[in-house]
């Protein structure tokens, strides 16, 4: 992967029920313009710039009014496109990322393959309904909706933990720091793609 080549996307997600636009840079320096109406959304999401180095601009509109379950879900899903654009075929990327993530009490891993393959696990401890106006719920959702637009493998599971903050914030800069490592590139396969089968994804 050409050194010189920008690894940024744009994307517009315009349904019924939300409105999104969303720009990113994984060669960027973790600047983040974030704009949600659900706070706990804006503050992760400010987390997975900044843990990530990736330069992130969200606006996100929505029914949350209603609650925030599309706008969370939706939000996942236009990082997946963004992500999957801008890594175009893969070409000379890591492809593997994991992450040990201590929040005080709480303790959480995360791995990320870039594999082509859309696949969520979440193994979490109960935890309380909604921090704000976000229902914690929707934060498995979230990461769903990233696995399966950007077509890859999610794993996350809280070791130890009882902060239902301090709990979801581990996922969120784990999967920033996962996934940082994941995207690099590899200087000494920078022309290959990462897979004995030549192809990440497609048919």
């Amino acid at each position: 992967m050409p050194a010189s080549k920008a690894r940024t996307a744009r994307i517009t997600r315009k349904t019924t029920e939300t409105d999104i636009s969303l720009a990113i840079n994984l060669d960027g320096k973790g600047e983040a313009r974030i704009d949600t109406a659900i706070g706990f959304l804006t503050h992760m999401l400010e987390q997975v710039a900044r843990h990530g180095l990736f330069d992130i601009t969200l606006t996100a509109k929505g029914d949350e009014h209603i609650d925030s379950h599309h706008v969370v879900e939706d939000c996942g899903r236009a990082l997946g496109a963004a992500l999957s654009k801008a890594l175009g075929d893969c070409r000379g990327i890591t492809r593997y990322g994991a992450a040990l993530m201590p929040m005080d009490e709480s303790l959480t891993r995360v791995a990320v393959d870039i594999c082509g393959r859309a696949h969520c696990v979440w193994r979490m401890p109960p935890l309380t309904e909604r921090i704000g106006n976000c229902e914690t719920e929707t934060i498995p959702e979230f990461f769903q909706g990233v696995a399966q637009t950007a077509s890859i493998t999610l794993h996350f599971e809280n070791l130890y933990g009882n902060n239902t903050h301090h709990v979801i914030e581990g996922c969120f800069k784990g999967f920033a720091r996962a996934l940082r490592q994941a995207v690099a590139v590899d200087g000494r396969a920078a022309e290959t793609i990462p897979s004995t089968k030549g192809i990440i994804g497609g048919e």
